[in-house]
């Protein structure tokens, strides 16, 4: 592994374990040796990161250097706890993750006080279940997305009818209960929602749609604001006739 993938291994570590880390729990998390972490805590120290800590003891990152400085007022830090906490609770395994490593870097760049508010919000979010079902070809719809590809699924309808179909997947939302992607649907040639828990097979079709995206996009939010979309099933005409 090059060192520098090695050294950003050990930082975000050390920005999402518990501290004091042991050098030993620190050594197996990035998959080096003892006297390999002794080194990388020495370059990244020398790199600006203020690391306390020593052998024997344990390591706390006191201050990254590798991220600018954070100011978050009382409230803003609320917000950003209540937030990423929703997200945890969504029934997205890779959000949940990014979630927490999403905190932790924000909390590497809080001075001493910002911390302890961040550690100590009040505004929590705690659910007895997921709020969405999770849904198996999550991380395929988001690359499409970003990727602005093509994919081509296998839908099956509330009547359990299933279709293959080639979408350009717009975007994801979230509904009150339910994960939709909105798309532009190549067979019906318009545009459509599908619910996420009912498409059960996805794939990238390797055709960009990038040109177009942008404003697909525009139009189908300006239909939805206008109310001219009731959610249809796909495969029905929009306006659910």
């Amino acid at each position: 592994m090059p060192r520098t993938d090695r050294l950003f291994r050990l930082l975000q570590a050390l920005r999402m374990l518990p501290a004091p880390v042991t050098a030993a729990r620190l050594a197996e998390e990035t998959g080096v040796s003892l006297r390999s972490l002794y080194r990388d805590i020495d370059g990244l120290r020398a790199a600006g990161a203020h690391i306390e800590g020593e052998r024997g003891y344990g390591y706390r990152l006191i201050e990254d250097g590798a991220l600018p400085p954070q100011m978050f007022d009382r409230i803003e830090i609320e917000a950003l706890v209540l937030g990423l906490s929703e997200v945890a609770h969504m029934g997205d395994p890779a959000l949940a993750k990014a979630a927490a490593a999403v905190l932790a870097k924000v909390a590497a760049t809080l001075p001493d006080a910002s911390q302890q508010h961040l550690l100590h919000a009040v505004s929590q979010v705690r659910r007895f279940e997921d709020r969405y079902v999770p849904s198996f070809g999550m991380a395929t719809l988001r690359e499409g997305c970003w990727r602005e590809e093509a994919l081509t699924i296998r839908y099956t309808d509330k009547d359990e009818c299933s279709t293959d179909r080639t979408i350009w997947p717009l975007a994801i939302v979230y509904l009150d209960r339910k994960l939709v992607v909105l798309a532009w649907c190549c067979l019906r040639e318009a545009h459509r929602m599908f619910r996420a828990d009912r498409i059960v097979a996805a794939e990238l079709a390797g055709t960009s749609f990038r040109p177009r995206r942008v404003a697909l996009l525009r139009d189908y939010l300006g239909q939805l604001r206008r109310g001219a979309s009731t959610a249809p099933e796909p495969g029905r005409p929009q306006g659910g006739t």
